[in-house]
């Protein structure tokens, strides 16, 4: 008959760091089990062992070193200061600390992480918004948006930009740059548009002449309220201006605010680019894509939605 080999006998209890867990050995871990333990390889506890960090304080029959309950819970203790980025050769120290100042140490480890932890909820947070943004074009709830860019608006124009622009460059810094605001920073960037179409409009319907000095600085303006949204280059406002007048959803909005006005903005942007040495018959939008152009805030059809 074959005989059976005994039955091993119930493992030890071992009491490590405040927790009664089953010990592998009743002499102890070896240093796969610990590694295991602790979380961590077994490559990293061979060179806590090197540098004299934590060593096991046994070894078995075979000759196998072995880890105690007091040595496991030491290299956890270890874990805990290396999770808070504290320099290993700074722990021994801290290991064998009076308990006093060990328990100051660690009050002060707690802080870290905790002022850790909330920038990390921050930059969750400002993720989430980028990722608003980026979707949806504008982190505002629908009854922001009314506010801010006048009774006209609703939200399928941003929807409309999205689906046009969503996957330029432009729109991409657009959303970066969205993310980042605050309410304040829409009312502020809502009073400034406003103001340079008013100006524009109140500039067409006096006749001023677009190729004169007056447009090209009200033109100059009109760039610079795009660039709230991304980086808009003369070459590139150009295509813009062009856009404005053959576009009918830019064109019926501009015309709206004063008759003619997109033909005449068009017309003081290409004379602003030529002064900043730009010829408007060779400007072209670079290869990233169509413009993600922010919507004019306020007026009757402040964006197109195709």
């Amino acid at each position: 008959m074959t005989s059976r080999p005994p039955t091993a006998p119930p493992a030890a209890r071992c009491h490590t760091g405040g927790v009664t867990e089953a010990c592998p050995d009743d002499d102890g871990w070896t240093v796969g089990t610990a590694a295991d333990a602790v979380g961590v390889t077994v490559r990293t506890l061979h060179h806590w062992d090197a540098v004299g960090l934590v060593r096991p304080s046994r070894r078995s029959a075979a000759g196998y070193r072995l880890y105690t309950p007091g040595d496991v819970a030491r290299l956890r203790r270890v874990q805990v200061y290396r999770d808070v980025d504290v320099p290993l050769e700074q722990i021994p120290a801290l290991l064998d600390a009076p308990a006093e100042e060990a328990t100051r140490t660690l009050l002060g480890l707690r802080d870290r992480v905790r002022e850790r932890a909330d920038r990390l909820r921050t930059v969750a947070d400002a993720l989430d918004r980028l990722a608003e943004a980026r979707d949806g074009g504008l982190p505002l709830s629908e009854a922001e948006q009314a506010t801010l860019f006048g009774a006209g608006w609703t939200p399928e124009h941003v929807a409309g930009a999205r689906r046009r622009w969503g996957d330029s460059e432009q729109w991409a810094e657009h959303a970066e740059r969205a993310a980042g605001r605050t309410r304040e920073d829409w009312d502020r960037l809502a009073r400034e548009a406003d103001a340079v179409q008013a100006d524009l409009a109140a500039a067409c319907r006096a006749g001023l002449d677009p190729a004169g000095d007056e447009a090209r600085a009200l033109a100059e303006r009109h760039r610079a309220m795009l660039q709230a949204s991304f980086a808009c280059t003369h070459a590139m406002h150009v295509c813009l201006g062009r856009m404005f007048v053959d576009d009918a959803a830019f064109a019926a909005h501009y015309d709206a605010l004063a008759p003619g006005l997109a033909r005449w903005l068009r017309d003081a942007v290409e004379s602003n680019a030529r002064a900043h040495g730009v010829d408007p018959e060779r400007a072209t939008w670079p290869a990233s894509g169509p413009p993600a152009v922010s919507p004019p805030p306020r007026g009757p059809s402040p964006r197109p939605t195709r």
